[in-house]
């Protein structure tokens, strides 16, 4: 190989390395997000990527198609003064995603000023309870009427295959417990509506503490789960 060759190759070599070293400084600041509060996010003006932690507002989500738009406030902050972020997901909503419940939203603000979230990940804490005065479900169908619309806990487990997203009408389905043997005794089963966040805990086969009401439908109306200690 000649002086000239291989310096032309030097050249390339040295210009290669040059434009590798642009399209990874361009990619890496196109996928990093600056870490803003929701107060930020809402003042926000450029289209900058950013990644905004909030609660979900109660109630404020509605799920079309695919599209799940809800908004999210700072739950640090001065509840008079707390303000609510407008945010757009374009993706499968997860059983963890409901009423409250730490939403983490990655995007950008678009010109309606709603966050167009392309990441979202939410975190709902586990809870435990004693499922001492609890109801079976054997228990609970055994009362009839008189117990429709009144507060009421039951126990059960997670049947398999029947958990759902909060956009679902039933979340999942209660299985009766033996409490001896840990079975499905009674052979009963429950539909459970719920609007809240469920753990990442709550899972098939999981023994789960509803508390609610029964709805004179048959369902079972939650306003808390939690898991069974």
């Amino acid at each position: 190989m000649n002086t000239k060759t291989k310096k032309r190759m030097v050249v390339v070599s040295g210009i290669i390395v040059i434009v590798l070293v642009v399209v990874l400084a361009v990619v890496g600041g196109n996928s990093a997000a600056r870490a803003i509060s929701v107060a930020e996010a809402i003042e926000l003006h450029d289209n900058a990527k950013v990644q905004v932690t909030g609660n979900v507002v109660e109630d404020s989500f509605s799920i079309e198609g695919n599209v799940l738009t809800f908004a999210i406030y700072d739950a640090k902050a001065d509840p008079g003064a707390a303000r609510q972020l407008a945010v757009r997901y374009d993706g499968g909503v997860s059983a963890t995603f409901g009423n409250d419940v730490t939403a983490i939203c990655t995007g950008k603000k678009g010109p309606d000023d709603v966050l167009v979230c392309s990441e979202l990940v939410t975190k709902c804490p586990s809870k435990y309870e004693n499922a001492e005065g609890s109801l079976s479900i054997a228990d609970l169908r055994g009362y009839g009427d008189s117990i429709v619309g009144k507060p009421v806990k039951v126990s059960g487990v997670v049947k398999e295959g029947t958990l759902a997203g909060v956009d679902a009408d039933v979340r999942f389905v209660l299985l009766g417990e033996d409490a001896q043997s840990g079975s499905t005794g009674d052979g009963l089963a429950l539909d459970v509506r719920y609007s809240g966040a469920l753990s990442g805990d709550v899972a098939d086969g999981a023994r789960v503490i509803a508390t609610g009401s029964l709805r004179h439908d048959g369902s079972f109306q939650a306003t808390d789960i939690a898991l069974g200690v």
